[in-house]
């Protein structure tokens, strides 16, 4: 299985731990509540619900509401599938959970776990906030380092990039020295609303004291659909 792969099955068995949903329910979700899916192609979702069924971590069961049985009918479609955790498969999810290896650091996994650490105990988020913390305090010095070897022969553009790139390292590290500290003090982050790691940036250089010349633009994608 492909780190992605994990991700998207450790995402989809959280969210259907919480409820039962149908595959649009599951794709709007992890589109618009689990920002990091954007990056996705949802073409690989039902696939995904197709592999957790077949080990036994999920069912099938028929849509059951009004809107389904009147439409089944009408539009010559089946009724949407329904997916339901089971219980070994809430067993299994729990098990990841509490998972605190270096792939838990990772940019790519860091941000669906955190998306779950109101189901994660207290322990085990301190052990991933904190491997977290010192992966990007590791990162820093290296583009700290890289900087000092090659600043001399990088233009100003090249440069300001480097420089926005270790700006972003450097508000996460402190983002997450503010999230150890209230979990050490027992206060936490507590409800849905309580926030997402703040966006990843793909630059892999440095900075130092070097002059702004504006900030440089963020582009998106626009969010792919399940076939």
């Amino acid at each position: 299985m492909s780190r992605r792969s994990g991700i998207l099955e450790f995402a989809v068995l959280g969210l259907l731990r919480e409820s039962p949903m149908h595959g649009y329910e599951l794709r709007k979700r992890l589109n618009t509540s689990l920002g990091v899916f954007r990056a996705f192609s949802y073409g690989t979702l039902y696939p995904c619900l197709k592999t957790l069924v077949a080990n036994g971590w999920l069912i099938e069961e028929p849509g059951n509401t009004t809107e389904d049985a009147l439409a089944a009918p009408l539009t010559g479609r089946r009724a949407k599938i329904v997916y339901r955790l089971t219980a070994d498969g809430k067993e299994h999810f729990e098990q990841l959970l509490s998972q605190t290896g270096p792939d838990a650091y990772e940019d790519e996994t860091f941000a669906a776990r955190f998306a779950f650490f109101g189901q994660t105990s207290r322990d085990v988020r301190m052990r991933v906030l904190e491997g977290r913390r010192s992966r990007l305090e590791e990162r820093l010095e290296k583009m700290r380092a890289s900087l000092a070897r090659t600043r001399e022969r990088l233009d100003d553009y090249t440069l300001e990039l480097q420089r926005h790139g270790m700006e972003s390292v450097e508000r996460e590290v402190r983002w997450l020295n503010e999230l150890i500290e209230s979990e050490r003090g027992g206060r936490g982050l507590k409800g849905p609303a309580s926030g997402a790691p703040p966006r990843q940036e793909t630059t892999s250089g440095a900075s130092g004291d070097l002059p702004r010349t504006g900030d440089t633009p963020r582009t998106g994608s626009p969010d792919d659909t399940v076939t």
